[in-house]
């Protein structure tokens, strides 16, 4: 597997002649600035205003140059950073759609004329760009037109990068780092888009294992190891067995390990990121209905953020050491399946009592956080899953749930969210439900009654062995039915960019 190819964006100083060209129009009080944007482009208020360039967040106008040169008016709205990134993502969907694909997203479709044949695009950055205004447009640019399409066709002609002019005075090499920085955020978030967007009749937990240690392989400093069904076995990853059971194609564990850069070895920081591996989940014996089913092949969309975070930590070289465990298993249906009422042993010795074969995510995971606090011992523990419909309920599609057994990390998380554009909110770790997890048959209960996102906390906080954890329910946010800022429909790849900014953060 190849992975997507993303816009490159680089600052620049000087405004290039020749090269198609994009400017923002910011809308102030309902009023849309166009003397920059018309100087810019050699161009009259008066064409830009006729042209109905309004400055609105996200619009984007063609706009036919004086030397034949195609020109776009992005809407920035307030010019908000957030802004910046939507505006960036509806201009990388237009010129994709201008480009190469017809009747694609962007303009009118008598404006998109002929294909557009260029490879490069200059924006000019406004007065006084900040780092956070860079790296929001770097997003939208590198991600809004992520596109993810098996087919017998060729792959259409695709912008290859895009040049943001800085005015003369800016400190260029600032905004430079931000880009750069941002770009590995965007190139971690396709990874886990296409790891969750591969079908599921390729996607097989060995295919997904050795597809993210081929990724590792060339990446210095980064080992993967992958664990087959026979070493779970001897090891008692009893959740993984029991969930992958059912299915012709067995489980696997991954292991990432990046041991931070600087020299800093045994005395670095050292987190352990545990991301959820289902391949494909029926819901087993306890059958998911059939509509929305096919979405399954994304419910390892916890994993993808952790694999393509690893690959962004390590080319970052950051000087944090990092492990990171994807419990990899496909949840079928067959008559070696697993059963509600079944009683299983996980690693480190506590037994469950499952009730909802569906509740498959907790039970491989509560495998790899048992591993990951007797084998690795590690300083601080985040998790990552598409673990409960619950959390659709109570935040929505866009925002990720982060429930935490402390305070300053559950909060460096989301400030890390908020860096990289990614919205959470904290969640309470209600003690009034600790006792609802507790098992009749068993030490703990896999699916207790009580409110469905707080029980999947409660029961893997059972297994942190009372470390600094956060738990990440990403939902809700992990997929898109339709596009919006930089995301596309299809895997959004949530949560990852937050996971490099997180461990980034811990420099400090």
């Amino acid at each position: 597997m190849i992975p997507t190819a993303l816009v490159e964006v680089d600052v620049v100083e000087r405004w290039g002649e020749g090269i198609p060209a994009a400017v923002p129009v910011a809308d102030v009080d309902g009023e849309p600035d166009l003397g920059t944007a018309a100087e810019s482009l050699d161009l009259d208020t008066a064409t830009l205003r006729a042209l109905g360039t309004s400055g609105k967040v996200g619009e984007v106008r063609t706009l036919p140059l004086s030397d034949g040169r195609l020109g776009w008016a992005v809407g920035v709205g307030d010019g908000e950073p957030a802004r910046w990134r939507t505006a960036g993502g509806a201009l990388a969907r237009t010129i994709r759609a201008r480009i190469g694909d017809s009747g694609g997203e962007g303009d009118d479709p008598e404006d998109l004329g002929e294909a557009l044949d260029v490879e490069y695009v200059q924006f000019r950055l406004p007065a006084s760009a900040t780092p956070e205004l860079v790296s929001a447009l770097t997003l939208g640019l590198a991600l809004g037109e992520y596109h993810f399409k098996v087919s017998r066709r060729p792959a259409p002609p695709r912008l290859r990068k895009v040049l943001l002019v800085a005015r003369q005075g800016e400190d260029t090499a600032r905004l430079r780092n931000a880009a750069r920085r941002a770009r590995e955020w965007a190139s971690a978030t396709a990874v886990a888009r296409d790891l969750a967007n591969a079908p599921s009749n390729i996607k097989d937990p060995a295919w997904l294992a050795s597809t993210a240690a081929a990724m590792a392989a060339p990446v210095t400093g980064l080992d993967a190891t992958v664990r087959d069904e026979k070493w779970l076995a001897e090891h008692g990853f009893g959740g993984v067995l029991a969930v992958g059971g059912g299915s012709a194609r067995p489980p696997r564990l991954l292991e990432l390990t990046w041991g931070g850069a600087g020299g800093n070895g045994a005395e670095a920081r050292h987190v352990v990121l545990v991301g959820k591996g289902i391949t494909f989940d029926t819901g087993g014996i306890s059958l998911k209905p059939a509509e929305g089913m096919e979405m399954m092949r994304t419910d390892m969309a916890g994993g993808g953020a952790v694999i393509g975070a690893m690959l962004a930590i390590a080319r970052m070289e950051l000087p944090v050491r990092v492990t990171a465990l994807v419990p990899m298993a496909e949840n079928h249906v067959s008559g070696s399946a697993y059963r509600p009422g079944d009683v299983v042993r996980h690693y480190d010795g506590t037994t469950t009592e499952v009730a909802n074969t569906d509740a498959e995510g907790r039970m491989v995971m509560a495998d790899a956080l048992g591993y990951a606090v007797r084998d690795h011992q590690p300083d601080l523990l985040v998790d990552v899953a598409t673990l409960t419909g619950a959390m659709k309920v109570a935040l929505g599609l866009r925002t990720g749930g982060v429930f935490s057994s402390d305070e300053w990390l559950g909060e460096r998380v989301r400030e890390a969210g908020q860096r990289t554009g990614e919205s959470w909110w904290p969640m309470p770790l209600s003690e009034d439900h600790a006792a609802d997890v507790r098992g009749t048959t068993a030490d703990v209960k896999q699916a207790g009654q009580g409110p469905g996102g707080l029980m999947a906390a409660l029961f893997l906080r059972e297994f942190t062995g009372n470390l600094a954890w956060a738990h990440l329910d990403i939902a809700g946010p992990a997929r898109a039915d339709k596009a919006y800022d930089e995301v596309v429909a299809g895997a959004t790849g949530f949560a990852a960019r937050t996971l490099v900014e997180f461990v980034a953060g811990l420099e400090d």
